[in-house]
């Protein structure tokens, strides 16, 4: 018989607590960068695909993803034995769908001008019924995969404040579920493109708005049309706010990491620094964790966002 795979807190590398002085004093507050650039496959993703794939018992799994879900689940899958088969748009950085075939999964690359990614994968779903269908950030298992994050910030303590990257609400909703399953009593912020403000609006109404279409931000990852049921039901009062983050203030982001902190970040994992240069008033002199999500960026953006 084949041992168990190991269990997600010795498969996932803890995240680095790096503490910013010099960006801090930029922002006004004590910064402590949480950087997800070194996990596996680059980015916090690998934390819920790997809960995905050693939770399920099918031997392929579907999904959709601009790129980071996309890479760690296949990684993922690989690790377990199992099958994958990843919908990309076909506007996807060209790093990321090589990145995802490198693992060993199929890519089926998408005009989603033409056709949703959700409607693609129900194709796909049709045609393989024995096949597990994962999203990248509406899954209970995604959100108690990123839970893990929450639990290690926790148990680092200290903090007053912990800011974010929000897209479809998986890593949010997981960092909620994850402090307050620690005891921490630090306040949870969203930061998110403000041309991708669907989360924003909706904390608004008191109900999940959708995006028409999928947001032209430079953040990728929060291309997003909506925030997930399961993720609304714990964001609607886990959160305190969200700063919406312009997309000046997402490329300066990406700038500040590397010149003032060394790290290289993609536009949607800078966005959390994105929202103290946006909103550095509202956490001056605090204790502020900021969630560097991922690293995976397209080598040809990076060097126009840096110029």
């Amino acid at each position: 018989m084949a041992p168990d795979p190991p269990p997600l807190e010795a498969a996932v590398r803890p995240t680095l607590a790096l503490p910013a002085p010099r960006l801090g004093e930029v922002v006004g507050c004590a910064l402590t960068l949480l950087v997800e650039t070194f996990q596996h496959t680059g980015s916090f993703k690998f934390r819920a695909a790997y809960n995905v794939a050693r939770s399920v018992p099918q031997p392929r799994i579907l999904t959709a993803s601009s790129g980071n879900f996309g890479q760690a689940l296949a990684f993922a899958c690989r690790l377990l034995g199992k099958g994958c088969t990843v919908v990309m748009p076909a506007t996807s950085a060209r790093v990321k769908v090589d990145a995802v075939r490198g693992h060993g999964a199929r890519v089926d690359l998408l005009d989603t001008r033409e056709k949703s990614r959700a409607a693609r994968v129900a194709e796909l779903a049709a045609e393989d019924p024995e096949a597990y269908v994962a999203s990248a950030y509406d899954d209970p298992l995604v959100i108690a995969g990123n839970a893990s994050l929450g639990r290690e910030i926790a148990a680092l303590g200290g903090f007053d404040d912990v800011v974010v990257p929000v897209g479809g609400g998986g890593l949010s909703a997981g960092i909620a579920v994850g402090l307050r399953a620690g005891g921490s009593a630090a306040l949870l912020w969203g930061a998110e493109p403000a041309l991708a403000n669907d989360a924003a609006r909706s904390l608004a109404a008191g109900e999940i708005v959708r995006n028409e279409v999928e947001p032209p931000t430079l953040a990728d990852g929060a291309r997003t049309l909506s925030l997930g049921r399961h993720n609304w039901e714990i964001l609607r009062t886990a959160l305190a706010g969200i700063v919406e983050v312009p997309e000046e203030r997402i490329a300066e982001g990406v700038r500040r990491l590397f010149l003032d902190a060394n790290l290289k970040a993609e536009p949607t994992g800078a966005l959390a620094v994105g929202a103290l240069l946006e909103s550095p008033a509202r956490f001056a002199g605090r204790r502020v964790a900021a969630v560097v999500s991922g690293g995976n960026v397209d080598p040809a953006l990076y060097r126009d966002l840096l110029a």
